[in-house]
């Protein structure tokens, strides 16, 4: 095998193929990179739970494949200088690396153990931009579960109909739930949930771009094509909460807040409050206002932000945190914060009806003081 790219180029695929190469494996083929130079070069990682491949512009000489160590051959190439670099992997897998006047030799291995990657090419893909494909992900997982005791929720639900694609991200604390409408319709009526460490290579790789991502449903598996880079993880089985029923609609209470500034509040309020010092935030719903006030055993915060409405003097504990999280992610200046009780979650959903979000927190009970 022969071939000769810009180190750029392949310093890029690298970078991205290896993020799913096995650290630690009984199959020890899978710890490598599988490189095949044909009609340009690809290079694939593989824990045998998700596949990244990279497909790299490449002038290739001899065809072949072969695994290279991923880490040394990483390494290498990172540290070469700017240019084309030329590999020759010969008949007994030994690697020649040139760049200039820097040359390596190292060893690879047959790529015949390599395990196969799973087929999902019979499906029909579904198109999305990938800066929407990217607000998806990014504005629903940090929700996921990290409770291994219900599998399903360490995931993100994907629900695509003819005219929408959302995401929905459940922990048994909160929820979030985001919604595109693609221009045209995807003639499609699928439900899936894609496992968080397959998405957060997803949310990796994609850009802000219009560009097109697209990903393809098979039987057990997904695929994900954004550019250059291919993305195949399992999917998760199980039955997922069925979160149209736990959202509360139609509250009593609605308010609306600008972002930043609430944002800014229940991030100064949180200062004391850590992993270590527990404690909810205690919010008093008034009007044209929220008060917020912690105490821990290092100390006590209060503050105050503007809201527009009458919050009937609602009083209401919640994890700082968790409150803080779903502000982040919402994308917009404004929000509506709906309230039933001091009992039931707080649910912020848009103000502009050209956003399509809902970001629930359910409460803390608080002591009376």
């Amino acid at each position: 095998m022969r071939f000769t790219c810009e180190k750029n180029m392949l310093v890029t695929g690298l970078n991205i193929a290896g993020r799913t190469v096995a650290q630690k494996s009984s199959l020890t083929v899978i710890e490598g990179i599988l490189c095949k130079a044909g009609m340009g070069l690809s290079l694939t990682g593989y824990n045998m739970e998700t596949a990244i491949t990279y497909d790299i512009d490449a002038e290739v000489s001899d065809p072949g494949e072969c695994i290279l160590p991923a880490k040394l051959f990483g390494d290498i190439v990172r540290r070469l200088p700017e240019g084309p670099v030329t590999v020759v992997v010969d008949e007994s897998y030994k690697v020649s690396i040139r760049a200039g006047y820097a040359s390596f030799t190292i060893s690879a291995e047959s790529a015949e153990d390599y395990p196969e990657l799973p087929d999902v090419n019979d499906g029909r893909a579904i198109r999305i931009p990938q800066c929407k494909l990217k607000e998806l992900i990014s504005g629903t997982i940090f929700a996921v579960s990290e409770n291994q005791g219900r599998p399903i929720h360490t995931g993100v639900k994907f629900e695509v109909t003819n005219d929408s694609i959302t995401a929905i991200a459940v922990d048994g604390f909160r929820l979030a739930r985001r919604t595109f409408h693609p221009e045209e319709e995807t003639g499609r009526e699928l439900s899936f949930v894609v496992p968080a460490a397959g998405l957060k290579e997803v949310e990796k790789i994609v850009t802000d771009t219009e560009d097109n991502a697209a990903f393809t449903l098979g039987s057990r598996h997904i695929l994900f094509q954004m550019g250059k880079a291919t993305l195949v993880c399992r999917l998760l089985d199980g039955e997922f909460l069925d979160w149209r029923r736990v959202v509360p609609t139609n509250c009593p209470v609605k308010l609306v807040a600008n972002v930043g500034d609430l944002s800014s509040s229940v991030d100064r309020v949180g200062l004391i409050v850590s992993e270590k010092y527990k404690s909810p935030v205690r919010c008093i719903f008034g009007n044209q206002e929220v008060q917020m006030r912690t105490s821990t055993t290092i100390g006590a915060a209060e503050d105050r932000c503007s809201l527009a409405g009458d919050g009937k003097e609602l009083e209401i504990g919640f994890n700082v945190r968790y409150l803080a999280d779903a502000l982040r992610a919402v994308p917009s200046e404004e929000v509506t914060l709906e309230l039933t009780n001091g009992l039931s979650p707080i649910v912020l959903t848009p103000v502009d009806e050209k956003f399509d979000f809902a970001y629930m927190v359910l409460p803390v009970r608080i002591k009376n003081v």
